[in-house]
């Protein structure tokens, strides 16, 4: 049987699988709850808020092995803060570490400045500060920037920027003359803030990290979805990995691999202008066969639906959408929610607003993942041996 573990292991092929083998995680203790009134589901939270279960015991426990001797995660010198963009998230990742979020006053002035004062101390700590960049974009860039400064002046020793999602991360490269590479400039304004460090989930392409000046420590969510898809018991046979465009075919390779090595499938669009996508053929047999589309982010949804709607014209039985960032801008939830798709699975990396949610949405909690990633950085370890091997940690 295949052996797979959640929330950053890898899900591999044994060389025993069957033909009617099934994808199973065989670490989920306990079922997964239904969604309720469309409300989604956070893996890694039971309906009290408590730690749930169904996670693996190295990355639910309080404690940590440094040398094989086990010892409590507490570290006076460790300092979360959380910027306004995504607070539940930090809340999460501080209540996984067993820490409290640090103290800080952030408020908007008449005018719309942004102002920042920190509540406690951080003289000679290592300070981490959790703030994506999700719509609204700048405003929420422009907090992270001054929660840096507002740190570099309060003389912390080490000042890491944890961004979930980082905006303008697309704005990667020139299309056409005369474009500005947003995702370079951000960069540089994060790095000149005054971060020594940036830990980022699912940059939307990999050559982002170059344009840091500092160390980036790059973390994918994807093992969380897959360890989702695992417990829904889909016959190996049945599935097929697809790539909603021929830029994503790299991270559906991967993420197939871990799926039973499962077949690979390719739609082929043209991209008419910004946020506007057109679907022209399929490559690859979807006939019968579930499934699943992956990208690393959910805008407006229009790739993604037309891929859709293509897929069952090509004879899919049901098309599951998987994704790490939901930015969700209008009209993405109506086109979403159409019936297309059987389930939409996103992580936790942007805070869906309560009006966006609908019967299909399933969403996954990266903050185990983000925790972890924080102590193993912290502690000045790499992610080379188990069982941290796979969080996807450089």
């Amino acid at each position: 049987m295949a052996s797979m573990a959640l929330c950053g292991s890898s899900l591999w092929k044994s060389p025993h699988l069957t033909s009617k083998t099934f994808i199973q995680c065989h670490n989920l203790s306990e079922s997964l709850k239904c969604k309720d009134n469309g409300r989604p589901v956070v893996l890694g939270r039971d309906s009290n808020g408590r730690q749930s279960p169904a996670l693996p015991s190295f990355l639910t426990t309080s404690n940590q092995f440094v040398d094989g001797i086990l010892v409590p995660k507490n570290d006076t010198r460790l300092r979360i803060f959380s910027g306004t963009a995504n607070p539940s998230l930090s809340q999460e990742i501080a209540c996984y570490m067993g820490l409290e979020l640090g103290k800080i006053k952030i408020k908007r002035f008449a005018d719309g400045e942004i102002y920042v004062q920190l509540q406690e101390s951080v003289r000679g700590c290592d300070v981490y500060l959790v703030q994506p960049t999700c719509p609204p974009a700048n405003e929420n860039l422009m907090e992270l920037l001054i929660m840096i400064d507002a740190c570099r002046r309060a003389s912390a020793k080490n000042i890491t920027a944890v961004i979930p999602y980082f905006g303008y991360a697309r704005a990667d490269r020139k299309t056409q003359g005369r474009e500005s590479i947003a995702a370079k400039l951000v960069a540089n304004l994060i790095t000149e803030a005054g971060a020594d460090r940036v830990l980022a989930c699912d940059l939307h392409s990999g050559q982002s990290i170059g344009y840091f000046d500092i160390p980036v420590d790059h973390v994918y969510g994807q093992p969380v979805i897959l360890d989702y898809l695992a417990s829904k018991m889909i016959c190996a046979d049945d599935l097929v990995v697809v790539s909603p465009d021929v830029g994503g075919v790299a991270r559906a390779r991967a993420f197939a691999k871990k799926l039973s090595d499962a077949p690979l499938a390719i739609v082929d669009k043209r991209r008419q202008g910004h946020n506007v996508a057109e679907v022209m053929n399929l490559i690859g047999d979807v006939k019968g066969k579930v499934a699943v589309m992956v990208d690393d982010m959910i805008d407006t949804a229009g790739t993604i639906a037309k891929g859709a709607a293509l897929l069952h014209q090509e004879g899919a039985r049901e098309v599951y959408a998987c994704s790490t960032h939901a930015v969700f801008s209008p009209p993405a939830i109506e086109r979403l929610s159409s019936g297309l798709f059987q389930e939409v699975i996103i992580t936790n990396t942007i805070p869906v607003s309560e009006q966006n949610y609908f019967p299909q949405l399933t969403v996954l909690s990266v903050a185990n993942l983000l925790g972890e990633t924080i102590w193993r950085v912290h502690d000045d370890c790499a992610g080379g041996f188990e069982p941290y091997s796979s969080l996807g940690i450089d």
